[in-house]
């Protein structure tokens, strides 16, 4: 499935996808599980094949911050923009059980640096990063809670039904009260 998800971002050569799947380990996680923290080290790429995660930081009050939702066949925030030093900058937690194929990020670097294709597809995966991260700043400024939601709606459709709607309250940089009644404004 790995094949499936880096074809879809940038297409490798035969003989560059046979020596990436040859570096992937897989890892399950279940429902709730924070598979990556923040201040630990971490030296992994991760691929997501199935189930839903999140990205978020612990706020000053103890409370979960999440900063993005994963979904099945994606590929999470690139080694070099979640870690510094090889230390994480963020935790990741498992929303729904999930699978994922993870390589070693140094590895996948020397990779990056002696195949043309490779190096491509991780520079392809930097920019859709980078493309999320402003969209979301760009929407956190300019849109209303409603069209946030909506936006979101748009992005990940059943996301609600799927994991707690504190998660999405959080993303939206709304309360979960507010969430409450924009749906129910929403289906009026």
């Amino acid at each position: 499935m790995i094949k499936e998800i880096i074809n879809s971002i940038y297409p490798l050569s035969v003989n560059s996808m046979n020596e990436l799947e040859s570096l992937v380990e897989i890892e399950r996680y279940k429902k709730g599980e924070t598979f990556i923290k923040k201040d630990r080290r971490n030296k992994k790429e991760y691929f997501l094949l199935q189930g839903i995660c999140k990205s978020f930081l612990i706020s000053p009050e103890g409370e979960e911050i999440t900063l993005s939702f994963f979904t099945s066949k994606s590929i999470l925030s690139p080694y070099t923009t979640r870690t510094q030093r090889e230390v994480s900058m963020l935790n990741f937690k498992s929303r729904t059980s999930i699978s994922l194929a993870t390589i070693d990020a140094k590895e996948f670097e020397i990779m990056m640096i002696n195949k043309k294709d490779i190096r491509d597809f991780g520079n392809t995966v930097l920019r859709n990063e980078l493309y999320k991260k402003v969209d979301k700043e760009i929407g956190m400024a300019s849109l209303s809670a409603k069209e946030r939601l909506l936006k979101l709606r748009e992005q990940l459709p059943m996301l609600e039904n799927l994991i707690p709607h504190t998660a999405i309250a959080s993303y939206l940089g709304i309360t979960n009260i507010s969430l409450s009644r924009l749906r129910r404004d929403l289906v009026r």
